[in-house]
């Protein structure tokens, strides 16, 4: 049944494809006579302008004193302050991690992960970055040292100078108390 409608199928398509092969073109209409002309006048000569070579004109030759450094940085580094009192005693202003440009005091503990080899704890700064802190670690700008973790709390230890004298001062984060 199925072989059937699909000879039936391809001999009706033979059947539309012969017949739009026909090619009965009407015959071209005659052309008109076309009017003789004269002589075609004689055309001016244009004179053709010489080419330039790119490689005369000296392009290779720039003066560049004008021109701005496009690697110079916009605003201009700031001279290093005077040791201040309750400074900190040693501050490399260029190697500074994100982490040592706010106060200890600003940094909020969210969680410490307690009962490993070392503790560890999760500090988030004042702008809602989270880093995750490890005994030993700088935190702060006035290079605090994290001294110990323990289940609630962080010890952070600054050292600073004061009268010429270097002194500590213990800071501790405690973890927010659940609600």
């Amino acid at each position: 049944m199925k072989r059937n409608l699909n000879s039936t199928v391809g001999i009706f398509m033979l059947l539309a494809l012969a017949a739009g092969c026909k090619k009965e073109q009407p015959p071209a209409p005659p052309e008109p006579p076309k009017p003789q002309q004269a002589a075609p006048a004689a055309k001016p000569v244009v004179p053709v302008q010489k080419q330039l070579s790119s490689a005369i004109l000296g392009g290779g030759r720039v003066d560049f004193s004008k021109k701005t450094d496009p690697f110079k940085p916009y605003a201009a580094a700031l001279p290093a302050p005077a040791a201040q009192p309750g400074a900190p005693a040693a501050a490399p202003p260029a190697d500074l991690l994100p982490i040592q440009s706010f106060e200890v005091s600003k940094f909020k503990v969210a969680g410490i992960i307690a009962g490993l080899q070392e503790n560890r704890a999760l500090v988030i700064d004042p702008n809602g970055k989270g880093y995750v802190v490890r005994v030993g670690m700088q935190i702060g700008n006035n290079n605090g040292r994290i001294t110990r973790i323990t289940a609630s709390t962080i010890e952070v230890v600054e050292h600073y100078r004061e009268s010429g004298r270097t002194k500590s001062k213990t800071i501790v984060l405690a973890l927010a108390k659940k609600r």
